[in-house]
């Protein structure tokens, strides 16, 4: 499958009006909620760790702008995965003909956009992560990289972004003279460590899609049970490793109230469960239980360590 965005229309004519469900369904509001907490945990974990709230304001703006980010990421993946969707969702403003490749890349260009003032207007730092953000969410979609095509490695370039830079992306909005600070970049690694794993979730429903078109997914490559005993302690592995990493770390580094977020391997457990038990039965629904509960369970995580640095040390 080529991986050029298709054809538009041969006049202006012939191009559909895409209504306001059609945008929301380009972006996928749901999907934006874990990049707008995770940034603003990251914000809140610097603000508690400074013992003030007065630029909270900031970490809100920047939570608002990693939801941006996702939303043209979304739109990106939609235009270069178009051939794909007409198998996996028809029903998607691009395959359904509601919108045109044309109109989601302008979308998508406008976010992007909006994403880049509104890092410059936060912090130098924080703009960084922007820009490296948004070229990890272009290059999983895009040729010529698209990290789609390259199994585990697509679940990493999508953990770099969702994972590591959204507490760091949150921190540096705050500190931006706090880079090499160790904090942020822990916590970050645990979200990370659970993003290479829970990538995959959403990957099963779509795997016929996917094969067709090129994609080589871990479900693509492995099939559904090896994948899903892949995958699986991915989700309760980082919770295990906390105390560990809070211990090493020392107080200075990571509060060692950290430690009691192991207890959210019980949820990561169970959300392992309801992958390995039937993994053909993911192939069936597109927004399968398990792939609700990582992402609920990530945004816990993420408020987790909001809420440790919010408490006094």
């Amino acid at each position: 499958m080529s991986t050029e965005a298709p054809a538009q229309p041969a006049s202006p004519e012939a191009a559909p009006v895409p209504s306001f469900s059609d945008y929301k369904d380009l972006a996928r509001p749901f999907t934006m909620l874990a990049p707008f907490f995770g940034i603003l945990a990251g914000a809140l974990i610097a603000l508690g760790d400074m013992g003030s709230y007065a630029l909270i304001w900031k970490g809100i703006l920047a939570g608002l702008t990693g939801s941006f980010l996702n939303a043209a990421s979304n739109a990106i993946n939609q235009v270069y995965d178009l051939e794909i969707d007409r198998i996996n969702k028809p029903e998607r403003p691009l395959p359904s003909g509601h919108m045109t490749a044309r109109q989601a890349m302008v979308f998508a260009w406008i976010l992007y956009a909006v994403c880049i003032i509104l890092g410059f207007l936060i912090s130098r730092a924080f703009l960084i992560v922007v820009l490296i953000s948004a070229a990890f969410t272009w290059g999983y979609s895009a040729p010529p990289i698209r990290f789609k095509n390259n199994g585990i490695l697509a679940n990493i370039a999508m953990a770099v972004p969702r994972g590591f830079l959204m507490i760091v992306g949150g921190w540096v909005a705050i500190r931006p003279d706090a880079w090499l600070d160790p904090t942020p970049w822990l916590i970050g690694f645990v979200i990370f460590l659970f993003v290479v794993g829970a990538a995959s979730t959403k990957d099963f429903a779509d795997a016929e899609g996917d094969e067709a078109g090129g994609a080589r997914t871990v479900v693509v490559e492995y099939g559904y049970h090896k994948a899903a005993w892949i995958i699986a302690p991915f989700l309760v592995i980082p919770y295990l490793l906390i105390p560990l990493i809070a211990w090493l770390a020392g107080p200075e580094n990571l509060r060692p109230q950290a430690s009691w977020l192991v207890i959210l391997a019980i949820w990561g457990v169970y959300t392992s469960w309801l992958i390995v038990r039937d993994p053909d039965s993911l192939a069936l629904e597109g927004n399968h239980p398990s792939w609700k509960h990582m992402y609920l369970l990530m945004m816990a995580t993420q408020l987790g360590f909001a809420l440790i640095y919010a408490l006094p040390s």
